[in-house]
C-alpha cells in the first residue's frame, strides 16, 4: 500500500481547519476548551468492594460498631426487660440476673452443658447452646420463658451471617462448621475442618469472610461467607497456643484473637491473613468486648482475675483492673448504656459487674456451677452476628 504524504505547510493548514471545525461544533452547549477536551479529567474514586449480598450497609464505613451507641435500642428489642442470662455449664441451668438489683430472679433448666446464650440475627430469640445435650433452647427475651429445645448436634457456639441468611454452628468436637437455617436450624451445608476445637469467630467489615479460632490445635481459619468454604488456615506461632474470642477493630482492618496460653491477643490483618503478632495482656487472656464509643476494648484475663483495657487509636494497653478478691473472668458483654461490663466467673460460680469508667467491681453475684458465655440483653444494634452478642 502506498502512503501519500502532505507537504508540511498543507498539514499545518489542514490541522487548523479541523480544530476550527471542532470548536464550532456544539458550541451552543459547550465552551471551546471543553469541546476540545482540555478540561482536566475527574479524579477516579476507587469503588468500595461490594459487601456480602443482602447485608445491611454499615452506618459508618469507618466504624463497624456505629450502631452500638449507648441505649440506641432497635424497635425490636426496646421493650424487652433488661436482664443478664448466665449459662451454667455444670449445673445445666441459666441464671437470670436483674441488673438493677444485682440479684438472680430466676433459674431456667436447660439441656446438658450449656455453653453460650446467643441472640438471634433478628434479635427476637436467645438461643442457649446445650453442647453435650445436642440441642438449642430458645428463650423469649420479652417474657424470659424457655421454649421447646431444637435438636442440633454439638452446638458449642453459634453465629449468624451478616445478611441473616444462615446460622453457623461451631461444632467443636465434630470438627465442623455447620450452616443452618437461622429460624428452623435445619442443616443447609456442613463444612468439615481439619483443625480441632472451632469455637469463636468474627466477620470482616464487608461481611465477605470471617476468622475462626481453633482452640485445641492452636490454629486460625479464614472462611468465605457466601461460598461457605475455608479459604485459609494457619498455625499460630506459639507452642501450645489456645485461641479463644475473636473481635474485629472498629475500622474493620484488624482482627484480635485472645489466647489463654499465650497470655495475650494475636493481632492479625484479616485481608492478608498473614502471620499475626502477639500483644501480652495478662494470664489466661480470654474474652474481648468493645466499648459503646468504639474507643476501647475490654480484655478478660481469666487466669489472673483481671481485665485489661486496650485503646484502639493509641494501639496499646492503657489500664488493667484487678478484681479485688481475684476470680476467673471469662465471657460476657457490656450493658446497654455502656457503663457496666458483665463477665462470668468460670471457676468461681459467680458473675462480676465492673464499672467501665473506673474499673471498680460493682457486684459479685453467686450463680450456678461453671458459668460461661453470658448474654447481656437487650443491647444496641440493628442485628446480631451471634456469640454472646456481636451487634452491627
Amino acid at each position: 500500500m502506498t502512503t501519500t504524504r502532505l507537504p508540511r505547510k498543507a498539514s499545518v493548514l489542514l490541522a487548523g481547519l479541523v480544530l476550527a471545525a471542532l470548536a464550532g461544533c456544539g458550541s451552543a452547549d459547550k465552551g471551546p476548551a471543553e469541546a476540545l477536551g482540555s478540561k482536566a479529567p475527574a479524579k477516579a474514586v476507587p469503588a468500595a468492594p461490594p459487601g456480602l449480598p443482602g447485608m445491611p450497609p454499615l452506618l459508618d464505613p469507618h466504624d463497624v460498631y456505629a450502631a452500638d451507641r449507648p441505649n440506641q435500642l432497635s424497635p425490636v428489642v426496646k421493650n424487652f426487660p433488661s436482664r443478664v442470662y448466665v449459662p451454667n455449664t455444670s449445673s445445666n441451668t441459666v441464671s437470670v440476673i436483674d441488673p438493677a438489683t444485682y440479684k438472680v430472679i430466676e433459674t431456667i433448666p436447660v439441656g446438658n452443658q450449656p455453653q453460650h446464650v446467643v441472640p438471634s440475627w433478628d434479635m427476637k430469640t436467645l438461643w442457649v447452646n446445650n453442647n453435650r445435650g445436642h440441642t438449642l433452647t430458645p428463650i423469649d427475651p420479652a417474657t424470659g420463658k424457655a421454649g421447646e429445645p431444637v435438636e442440633v448436634h454439638d452446638p458449642y457456639n453459634l453465629y449468624f451471617t451478616p445478611n441473616g441468611k444462615y446460622a453457623i454452628v461451631m461444632a467443636s468436637m465434630d470438627k465442623e462448621l455447620v450452616f443452618r437455617d437461622p429460624h428452623t436450624m435445619n442443616r443447609v451445608k456442613t463444612v468439615p475442618v481439619s483443625c480441632f476445637g472451632v469455637n469463636h469467630a468474627d466477620f470482616s467489615a464487608d461481611g465477605r469472610y470471617f476468622i475462626v479460632s481453633c482452640e485445641f490445635s492452636g490454629e486460625l481459619l479464614k472462611v468465605d461467607t457466601e461460598k461457605m468454604e475455608v479459604v485459609g488456615q494457619q498455625e499460630l506461632p506459639f507452642e501450645g497456643a489456645m485461641p479463644q474470642d475473636v473481635k474485629v477493630s472498629p475500622d474493620g482492618k484488624t482482627f484480635y484473637v485472645a489466647d489463654m496460653m499465650a497470655h495475650g491477643m494475636w493481632v492479625l490483618n484479616g485481608d492478608r491473613f498473614d502471620t499475626p503478632t502477639l500483644l501480652l495482656t495478662g494470664k489466661g487472656c480470654h474474652g474481648l468486648y468493645v466499648s459503646r464509643d468504639s474507643k476501647e476494648m475490654y480484655v478478660s484475663n481469666r487466669g489472673e482475675g483481671s481485665v485489661s483495657v486496650f485503646d484502639f487509636k493509641a494501639n496499646r494497653l492503657t489500664k488493667k483492673w484487678e478484681l479485688p478478691e481475684g476470680g476467673s473472668p471469662d465471657m460476657g458483654g457490656v450493658s446497654a448504656d455502656g457503663k457496666v461490663l458483665w463477665l462470668s466467673g468460670r471457676y468461681n460460680s459467680e458473675v462480676y459487674a465492673i464499672d467501665t469508667r473506673s474499673g471498680e467491681e460493682l457486684a459479685r453475684i453467686p450463680v450456678g456451677d461453671g458459668p460461661h458465655g453470658l448474654a447481656v440483653y437487650p443491647q444496641p444494634g440493628r442485628y446480631s452476628l451471634g456469640h454472646t452478642g456481636i451487634f452491627r
